[in-house]
């Protein structure tokens, strides 16, 4: 069994495969203190203000000397990040990877999209009607047609009392989901006097009633139950003919997630998820990396795989956009990790950040997308939203993510309107709770192939876009979350 893993020739510390004793030896050193499994150890003198590198590049700088076999952590490493800063293009030469060969079963959409599941959903405008969109949702579920997977509905606080930009982004988020195309039929459901209503969410997203996406305001029925369910009715009906047929991964958009991370995260699952999307991109499906609070201290590794200066630019202004938002109210850059990262062994915003844009491999950049913005082609695209769990999924499958892969070291059973596959990324997680997690990626830190995890992944994701449910579907973990930045009136 392995019991230590130096990540990069060039790091000064190692992570801890086990919990280790002091007095025992790793990696040729011997240990001056008990280190918990996920943690750090020195693998040589660090002085008091010398960098600690750990992917090889620094995650912070020793606050105190560091001897050899020191366990690194929040008592003697401190975080070197700040505010806005300038950044130089310097693209780097690409890494093509080889295109994955693979097919699944999805259905084709009008759109020229692929959906995954053949859904009807329920989205409303506004808070208000939440008790009543999902009163309908539940009984259009209990009777839905063969061929349609489930009826559901999407409840959110907000669509009232809303100004400018903020009621802007709402409505984006909104308009994503009502075009994804997991549903094979929406049903839009307002109140009738909200500032989101649905004339003025028509007018602001370009949605327009159709077959597959009706509207009801419930101000303007005298029985907005029956209404409703009439409507979902003719889109089950719709729905129900839709079939699955044989795809290429170039309809398949995959949204990339971690949260609850832990010392294992940057060096098993992530990099799994990496060379996945490193194999879809090179066939040219597409892929997202979001929670922009998350790259920073490792932006510089995805400026320089900018696949050109505009798109270097708009990545710029995604991480100083992003810092600029939080010094808006006044908190710092780097108030992150969590609690629960801390406890799996990261220490500062660097190490976290490293690790998380391990999901993203090393694909050309190709796109920068704002909140509800459509993913617009192939390849790896960056899209913002904050790191949060619940809004960062909402915005991945607002954005046209029909998968969600989603790694973790702590576990979580929450779920998003697309279906989420999680991936612990230790054993002991995916033993703990086989019902919250899909996949294993442990193996990976005891000597498992690189190729071999792949592969397994791969035919997880085909299978479950191919009709198979997640645990979180199972569960029936269905929730969202819209990112808000705004007065409420």
């Amino acid at each position: 069994m392995l019991d230590a893993k130096r990540i990069h020739p060039r790091d000064n510390v190692a992570v801890a495969l086990r919990e280790l004793r002091r007095g025992e030896r790793a990696l040729d050193v011997t240990l001056s203190c008990d280190v918990p499994a996920g943690h750090k150890f020195a693998l040589v003198s660090i002085a008091l203000g010398e960098d600690v590198v750990k992917y090889g590049c620094p995650i912070g700088r020793a606050t105190k000397a560091i001897g050899p076999g020191e366990w690194v952590h929040s008592h003697n490493l401190a975080t070197k990040l700040s505010g806005q800063q300038a950044y130089a293009y310097a693209p780097e030469e690409p890494r093509p990877a080889p295109p994955l060969r693979a097919a699944f079963q999805g259905y084709l959409r009008p759109d020229g999209r692929a959906g995954i599941r053949n859904e009807v959903w329920v989205v409303p405008t506004v808070g208000c009607v939440n008790r009543i969109a999902q009163a309908l949702a539940a009984k259009a579920h209990a009777r839905r047609p063969e061929g349609v997977d489930g009826v559901y509905a999407f409840p959110h606080p907000y669509g009232c009392s809303q100004l400018g930009q903020d009621q802007a982004t709402t409505q984006a988020l909104l308009a994503g989901l009502c075009r994804h195309p997991n549903a094979g039929g929406v049903l839009v459901l307002g109140l009738g006097c909200e500032n989101n209503n649905v004339q003025a969410f028509q007018e602001a997203t370009g949605l327009r009633p159709s077959e597959r996406l009706r509207f009801l305001s419930a101000q303007e029925v005298a029985d907005e139950e029956q209404a409703g369910l009439e409507a979902l009715e003719a889109l089950m009906a719709l729905a129900a003919g839709d079939r699955r047929q044989s795809l290429d991964l170039r309809y398949l958009c995959l949204g990339m997630k971690c949260g609850g991370s832990d010392g294992y995260s940057g060096i098993s699952a992530n990099p799994l998820l990496g060379a996945l999307a490193d194999g879809l991109c090179a066939a040219d499906g597409s892929c997202l990396l979001t929670e922009v609070p998350e790259m920073f201290g490792a932006e510089e590794l995805l400026m320089d795989r900018c696949a050109s200066r505009e798109i270097f630019e708009q990545t710029v202004e995604l991480i100083n956009g992003f810092k600029a938002y939080f010094g808006r109210y006044g908190q710092p850059v780097y108030e992150n990790p969590s609690p629960g990262n801390r406890a799996g062994g990261i220490t500062t915003l660097e190490e976290k950040s490293l690790g998380c844009v391990q999901k993203g491999g090393s694909a050309p950049v190709r796109g920068v997308l704002s909140l509800g913005q459509a993913v617009g082609g192939p390849g790896l695209q960056l899209l913002c939203a904050p790191g949060n769990d619940l809004v960062s999924s909402t915005a991945l499958c607002a954005s046209g993510a029909q998968l969600l892969l989603f790694t973790t070291g702590r576990g979580t059973p929450f779920g998003a309107p697309a279906p989420v596959l999680k991936l612990a990324s230790n054993s002991r997680l995916a033993r703990a709770k086989p019902h919250w997690v899909d996949y294993d990626a442990g193996p990976l830190l005891q000597g498992q192939a690189m190729e071999q995890a792949l592969a397994e992944l791969l035919a997880l994701v085909l299978e479950t876009a191919s009709g198979r449910q997640t645990c979180s579907e199972r569960m029936g973990c269905r929730e969202i979350a819209l990112f808000k930045d705004g007065v409420t009136l």
